[in-house]
């Protein structure tokens, strides 16, 4: 059978606009103009919920493992009593609903509820409050958002949080309200009356409105505060609706864990589903020991069309895809497509999914990526035709134009777009030293076209434009190829590798092991090493090009610790400021490292 991505009535053909400016730069397009799009997020639910009331549009397991299901009809009634309790509460509009806790219906509902009535809403990691005792960071943040009103799921979880750094802000959760001084029970909000404020405040809502406040990945200091109106996330996902046009008619399924406090999760797969009037089914699992199997319970009975992951999930899936082909063929036969997070899948992984695939489906599996971030909300490129491995990040939607401009050995990627966030708040430093002169925001990422004869074959990510460095004789060293050879070379074992070196002799590379690096064995890997190592040696590379020392970290990457920015890659300067003491290691001998 022909793939998904061979035929145009489902999926845009690969057409790509490249003019050369004077100085050189390209300025990369897409030659179809981008179609009217949606005034507000409220508008899909609006329509859904008339046209298609009885679907199912959310759902969650309880305590006891049961589904809750709400359906979308179901939801627009909640949502609108929601949202009249929000108005009676009579909150501040340059204040956001604030939440604390991980995704469920009654954050969704929240949600929809806040962006309904003109109320600005930003959902945080819940790392900043599950995984420490202490509050200062999230009394930082609260502190910078000065928020309306705060909710949590559970008292048990966050009350600690939301009483330390509440202020004056409404409190709310949905369990153990009681058991937080002046905080009110969610519940209590599905028991108002909806009035015609609701709607009145809805059809005054304008596209240049703040929608969400999101908060970027920073490895330093307090996060930047992110401002997506609701015309930036409308317009992008008409973008993607152009370009993935099977969506017209083939509603989209998901089981996903991606958290909303991020892009990925919030704003490209939680408002494809509201777009087209899909199901999201909110996965409790995790790609982590003791709740990978969850997901894996899940995908089986809910047997989605479309699977979002990073990296670390597919590699943590394989094994018991692999293991059981019937699990594999009930999994793999309804997807449409495969998505992952950026250009960071390891060859293996890849081949892997390619070769189980080739078992149990009857048609190729489609693996695909985009590229941006939470400033371009997120969706700037798109790789909507045949990849042959990771690397490539597609080519410009839509009502974008992406721009590549010299910057030292590197291309420099800059985007100009609808989609394209106006500036931080309250930050108007910050926001001019985002943009260049001719208003393209400097996004920080550099790329290259695969061939410069035909862009519509797509570009290659290059990695940061800042992550290269210098050793001590002054050799400059391009991570980005570097890194991706490193893993490649050790594949199976490795998933991503963290590259080090500056103002020292030579290069070495914290590495983080696969599923099939733990299952192998600390013996086995490091052989693997070794052979690795020696090849690099062999093939006659220079001081620039060839690892010589490697570590391998026990501690995987950490995404609310900056370490995984936003877009789903590594952040190099990150991990190595936050593991300094491990980088000390590997150039002080230590017994655990493994050199040529």
């Amino acid at each position: 059978m022909a793939a998904l991505y061979d035929n145009p009535a489902l999926v845009a053909p690969a057409r790509t606009l490249c003019r050369e400016e004077a100085d050189g730069s390209l300025v990369l397009s897409s030659p179809e103009a981008l179609g009217a799009y949606d005034r507000c997020i409220g508008d899909w639910l609006e329509r859904w919920s008339a046209e298609t009331p009885d679907t199912l549009a959310f759902a969650e397991r309880d305590a006891g493992g049961a589904w809750r299901r709400v359906r979308w009809g179901e939801l627009r009634r909640h949502v609108g009593a929601i949202a009249q309790r929000l108005l009676d509460l009579q909150l501040q509009r340059d204040r956001p609903v604030l939440v604390l806790s991980d995704n469920s219906i009654d954050h969704a509902m929240l949600m929809l509820a806040a962006l309904h009535v003109g109320l600005p809403f930003c959902p945080v990691s819940s790392a900043y409050c599950r995984l420490t005792k202490d509050p200062t960071k999230i009394r930082g943040i609260v502190q910078t958002l000065q928020p309306s009103l705060v909710y949590a799921a559970n008292a048990q979880t966050y009350g600690a949080a939301i009483a330390a750094c509440a202020g004056d802000a409404v409190k709310v959760l949905s369990e153990g309200a009681e058991d937080v001084p002046g905080a009110l029970h969610f519940g209590s909000f599905l028991d108002t009356a909806e009035t015609p404020a609701v709607g009145a405040a809805f059809k005054a809502l304008r596209g240049e409105d703040v929608a969400k406040l999101l908060l970027t990945s920073g490895s330093t200091g307090q996060p930047k505060v992110v401002v997506n109106t609701h015309r930036m996330l409308c317009a992008n996902q008409q973008a993607l609706a152009q370009t993935w046009r099977f969506l017209a008619t083939h509603k989209p399924v998901l089981l996903d864990w991606l958290p909303w406090s991020h892009t990925f999760g919030g704003n490209h797969n939680l408002n494809l589903v509201l777009r087209h009037g899909g199901t999201l089914h909110i996965d409790e699992g995790r790609p982590a020991p003791g709740l990978i199997e969850k997901t894996m319970r899940n995908l089986r009975e809910v047997r989605p069309n479309l699977h979002f992951n990073v990296p670390r999930g597919l590699d943590m899936l394989l094994p018991f895809l692999e293991a059981d082909l019937d699990l594999a063929r009930e999994v793999l036969s309804p997807l449409q497509l495969v998505f992952y997070a950026a250009a960071a899948l390891p060859p293996s992984t890849w081949q892997r999914l390619e070769a189980l695939a080739a078992r149990v489906r009857d048609e190729p599996l489609w693996l695909t990526t985009s590229w941006g971030s939470t400033e371009t909300s997120p969706l700037v490129t798109s790789a909507h035709f045949r990849l042959d491995g990771a690397g490539c990040i597609g080519i410009p939607l839509p009502g974008l134009e992406l721009k590549l401009v010299r910057n030292g050995e590197k291309q420099e990627m800059r985007v100009r777009g609808v989609s394209v966030f106006a500036g931080y708040r309250n930050a108007p430093e910050l926001t001019a030293a985002a943009f260049d002169d001719e208003g393209f925001y400097r996004i920080g990422d550099a790329g290259y076209l695969v061939d410069p004869a035909d862009p519509a074959r797509g570009v290659i990510f290059d990695g940061r434009v800042a992550e290269d460095f210098k050793l001590s004789s002054g050799t400059w060293v391009s991570v980005g190829p570097l890194r991706l050879q490193l893993v490649t070379a050790l594949s199976p074992y490795a998933a991503d590798a963290v590259i080090a070196g500056h103002d020292r002799d030579e290069i070495g590379a914290l590495v983080f092991p696969t599923a099939a690096a733990l299952a192998a064995g600390p013996a086995v890997v490091a052989q693997k090493v070794r052979e690795a190592l020696a090849a690099f040696q062999r093939s006659g590379a220079g001081s620039s090009q060839m690892p010589r020392r490697i570590l391998w970290m026990t501690e995987p990457l950490d995404a609310d610790a900056g370490e995984i920015t936003d877009k789903g890659y590594v952040n190099q300067r990150a991990v190595l400021a936050r593991r300094a003491d491990e980088v000390a290691r590997l150039y002080a001998g230590d017994a655990d490292v493994i050199r040529i």
